[in-house]
């Protein structure tokens, strides 16, 4: 069966602004969503489909241009058979649509239960030099974050103390709220935020946190930094960041800055550096010292190397699991500026040869 047009689902013109797309999906969403009584699961994901498209310009042009066949319009085309309503969500977090459609509908997608707490994330930065960025190390920082008591370890009690029933969800766990948005007045259920869930409070509370579960401290934290890691890079430490009673711990976002080489520069997994060489040195060959991440290695430079070339020197670079990167050497032949008569004799001997 062929699909129905998205603007005749939603009842309007196909020049029909952005604003008139919004409001009409409101009214249809309001009246169809499945919570309500004139719900209808089935329509409501027809319109939700019918919006996800028309309300975000680049595939409604491409909507208009191509229709339910734009599946296979190009190389790049998506199509619209297949709507996911948890893209749809997305979509609209990322700016994709002028409002939240979360915003709309609250809690109702979660079949009306609580979130869980989590603590707040937090982020540090931390600067490394380029050869521990390279091979890897392990940096200790203090972080001045809410921790878990230790006292009462998190219970936000006095030692000993007794629980009572709390008196704002009557032991329940759970307070039931009423919400309003655009789509009309709303029953949710969430979490009761003065015994986080559990239904009982301390007769009392823990004289070090004041009944809180946290306290504010410095934790000193081991950051294990992978080998390899380039700078920008961004390193999670689950379950690190802020404490929270009654709930999971947020995370530790540590974002990595590598301070550059004076010689040596990064591609990868290979390492490269420019080496100096006399003219002579070019023609004739010889042994030179290169300074790598391992210390000076000789390197041989043959005889009639070129300006630019690169040579190699093996599992010198980047370790990579059990192997390592290439350390490429550019050769750079410096040509001297001011020569002896002497020199410039021999010279004009060598063009002479052709040389």
């Amino acid at each position: 069966m062929a699909k129905q047009d998205y603007y005749q689902i939603l009842g309007i013109e196909k020049s029909a602004s952005k604003d008139e797309i919004k409001k009409a999906f409101r009214k249809l969403a309001s009246k169809y969503h499945p919570d309500k009584q004139t719900g209808d699961e089935a329509k409501f994901k027809e319109i939700s489909e019918a919006y996800a498209v028309l309300g975000d310009e680049k595939k409604r042009a491409e909507y208009d241009a191509y229709g339910h066949a734009f599946q296979g319009a190009g190389g790049n085309a998506q199509g619209f058979g297949n709507f996911n309503w948890a893209d749809f969500q997305n979509a609209a977090g990322e700016g994709g649509f002028e409002f939240n459609i979360n915003d709309i509908f609250g809690d109702m997608f979660n079949g009306g239960s609580p979130r869980q707490n989590r603590g707040r994330d937090i982020s540090i930065d931390i600067e490394l030099s380029f050869a521990d960025a390279v091979f890897g190390t392990t940096r200790k920082v203090l972080v001045t974050k809410n921790n878990t008591c230790s006292v009462c370890e998190g219970s936000g009690a006095k030692k000993g103390t007794s629980f009572i029933t709390c008196s704002t969800c009557n032991g329940n766990g759970r307070v039931r709220e009423t919400r309003r948005s655009i789509l009309g007045t709303f029953q949710t259920v969430r979490e009761c935020n003065v015994c986080n869930g559990s239904g009982q409070i301390p007769k009392e509370h823990c004289d070090a946190c004041r009944g809180s579960g946290v306290v504010r401290s410095q934790d000193e934290i081991a950051i294990q930094i992978p080998a390899g890691i380039q700078n920008g890079e961004m390193i999670r430490m689950t379950g690190r960041g802020e404490a929270i009673q009654g709930g999971t711990p947020g995370d530790l976002y540590v974002k990595i800055h590598v301070k550059p080489h004076q010689s040596i520069t990064r591609d990868g997994s290979t390492l490269s550096t420019t080496l100096h060489i006399k003219l002579t040195d070019a023609l004739l060959g010889n042994i030179y010292s290169v300074a790598t991440l391992d210390g000076n290695v000789e390197i041989k430079i043959p005889e009639g190397v070129k300006h630019g070339e690169m040579l190699r020197i093996k599992s010198k670079g980047v370790p990579q699991g059990s192997s390592r990167g290439d350390f490429m050497v550019k050769i750079h032949i410096d040509i001297p500026q001011k020569i002896s008569r002497k020199a410039k004799k021999l010279i004009e001997e060598l063009k002479e040869e052709g040389i």
